[in-house]
C-alpha cells in the first residue's frame, strides 16, 4: 500500500475526514426524495443477471472490486460491472447531491456504515429496499453490523461488506521495559495503573489522541452498547456516557495522552514510540505492516480492557457497506452483485487476503486465513483474536440525526479534554443542544 490514509478511508469510521459533508447531508436532505415507500427489486430472482452496472466507490475498496467484478462477469458472460474511483474527499459530497437531485447516481454506493443510516433517515427514496431478498442474511451478520444497513422499522437497504473490531495494540518493548504483562489489563482501570506505571519507566504516554477530532468516545460508547440515542431519544447525559468522557479525562490529567493532529499525527506518532497503546481496529494491522515494517516484532495484541470485570471486551471502528441506488436502471443485476461480494465466504476472505478488508460477513471468519500467525507480531495469531470478538461487538441504536448530535458531541468532549471541564455538566449541556437541533426528547 501507498503512503498515506488509503485503507483507513475505507474502514475507518468516525475520523475528522468526511463529518462536515455528512452534516451538510442532514440538512439539505429535506425534500430530495419526497414521501411514499421506498423502490423494491421486482423481477425474478432467479433471473440470470445481465446488462452494465457502475459501481462509485475509492481506494482499496475499488480495487477489490476491479478485481472481483471480473469474476463475476466471467460467472454472468452477460452482465458488465464498471467500478469508478471517485476518491474519499469528494465521495459523499456527490452522494449527496445525487440523492437530493433525485438524478446522476450510478448503480451502486460504498457508504461507510455509520453514515448509512442518515441517508437512509433523510432521502427516504434514495435507495432501493433490498429487505425481499436480504432479510435472510440477517443471521449471516453480526448485529452491530446489520445494524448499519436497516431503518428504524427493520427495512434493509443495503449489506454490510467490512467491520471493525477492536482490541488494543501495545509495544511489546516498553510494557517489558516497565514490567507490564499486557494480559493483565483486564479493566480500564488496570489500564490506567499500568499507564502510570509505564510512563514513570520509559516516559512513554500510553495512547494518542486527536488534539481536534477525538473518535475514542463513541468507541468507548459503543462498547457499553450505547450511541448518541436509545429508543429515539438523546442518549448523551447517561451513566455510560459520563463513565467513558471520565475515563478520558482521567488519561488526561494522568498525562498519558499525547495530542497529534490528525491521521498524520497518529501513524508519525506511533511509529516513533509516543505511545505504547493504541485501542482502534482490526484494519491498523495494515498501517502497521505497511507503514511501519521496521518495527516488526514489536507489537502485540489484547482484547479491550472492560468498563468492570468481566464486561465487554471490544468495540467497532469503521465497517462499509454497499448499496443499491433507486437510480439504478439494473436493480436486479446490481443486487446480483451485491450478494455474489458481500454473501459469499470466498469473496469477502479473498477480499481479507488481498485488500485487508476484514469480513463482516460471518461464514467467512471460518477461513484457514484467521488461523495463521503473524510474524509481524512475533507469531502471534492476530487476526484469529480479532474472528473472535466480532460477534460480541454490541449492536448500537443508528438515526438520521447521528451526524448533528455527533458534531455537538466532539465539542462537548473537547471542552473536557482541553479546558479541564466537568464530563457530567458538559454532557448534560450536549444533551440539551441535541434535543433542540433535533426535536428529539431525552432520556431520563
Amino acid at each position: 500500500m501507498n503512503k498515506g490514509p488509503s485503507r483507513r478511508r475505507v474502514l475507518s469510521a468516525g475520523l475528522a475526514a468526511g463529518a462536515s459533508l455528512m452534516a451538510g447531508a442532514t440538512g439539505c436532505a429535506t425534500g430530495g426524495t419526497g414521501p411514499g415507500n421506498a423502490k423494491q427489486l421486482a423481477g425474478d430472482p432467479g433471473a440470470t443477471a445481465s446488462g452494465k452496472i457502475t459501481i462509485w466507490s475509492w481506494d482499496v475498496a475499488a480495487k477489490a472490486m476491479q478485481r472481483l467484478g471480473k469474476a463475476f462477469e466471467q460467472a454472468h458472460p452477460g452482465a458488465t460491472v464498471e467500478v469508478v474511483d471517485i476518491g474519499y474527499d469528494n465521495a459523499y459530497d456527490k452522494i449527496t447531491v445525487g440523492l437530493g437531485a433525485g438524478s446522476g447516481l450510478p448503480d451502486i454506493l460504498t457508504v461507510e456504515g455509520h453514515k448509512l443510516t442518515t441517508y437512509i433517515g433523510n432521502f427516504p427514496n434514495g435507495l432501493v429496499d433490498l429487505t425481499g431478498r436480504a432479510a435472510n442474511l440477517k443471521s449471516q451478520y453480526a448485529e452491530a453490523s446489520w445494524r448499519t444497513v436497516t431503518d428504524h422499522q427493520g427495512k434493509v437497504f443495503g449489506l454490510p461488506w467490512d467491520s471493525g473490531p477492536c482490541a488494543l495494540f501495545y509495544r511489546r518493548d516498553h510494557f517489558e521495559q516497565a514490567g507490564i504483562d499486557p494480559a493483565g489489563l483486564a479493566t480500564w482501570d488496570d489500564y490506567l495503573t499500568a499507564g502510570t506505571t509505564l510512563k514513570a519507566a520509559t516516559g512513554k504516554k500510553l495512547l494518542i489522541l486527536d488534539s481536534k477530532q477525538d473518535t475514542f468516545f463513541s468507541q468507548l460508547l459503543q462498547q457499553q452498547g450505547q450511541s448518541w440515542f436509545t429508543d429515539g431519544k438523546v442518549a448523551v447525559a447517561t451513566p455510560a456516557a459520563e463513565r467513558a468522557l471520565t475515563l478520558l479525562k482521567q488519561l488526561v490529567d494522568r498525562d498519558l495522552v499525547d495530542f497529534e493532529s490528525g491521521w498524520d499525527g497518529l501513524v508519525s506518532g506511533t511509529h516513533d514510540g509516543k505511545a505504547a497503546t493504541t485501542p482502534t481496529a482490526a484494519w491498523w494491522d495494515g498501517t502497521l505492516t505497511a507503514e511501519m515494517a521496521d518495527l516488526s516484532g514489536e507489537f502485540g495484541v489484547v482484547p479491550l480492557p472492560a468498563f468492570t470485570p468481566g464486561g465487554t471486551r471490544t468495540s467497532n471502528s469503521g465497517g462499509s457497506t454497499l448499496c443499491v441506488t433507486a437510480q439504478s436502471r439494473n436493480p436486479e443485476t446490481a443486487w446480483a452483485f451485491l450478494s455474489f461480494l458481500l454473501a459469499d465466504k470466498a469473496n469477502q476472505a479473498s477480499m481479507m487476503r488481498h485488500e485487508g478488508l476484514f469480513p463482516a460477513y460471518l461464514p467467512a471468519l471460518d477461513d484457514p486465513y484467521f488461523q495463521q500467525p503473524a510474524p509481524y507480531y512475533g507469531g502471534q495469531q492476530t487476526m484469529r483474536l480479532f474472528a473472535g470478538l466480532v460477534r460480541a461487538i454490541p449492536g448500537i441504536e443508528r438515526t438520521a440525526d447521528d451526524s448533528k448530535a455527533g458534531d455537538i458531541v466532539t465539542t462537548a468532549v473537547n471542552q473536557v479534554l482541553h479546558n479541564g471541564a466537568d464530563p457530567g455538566t458538559v454532557l448534560r449541556s450536549a444533551a440539551r443542544q441535541i434535543a433542540t437541533a433535533t426535536g428529539r426528547q431525552t432520556v431520563g
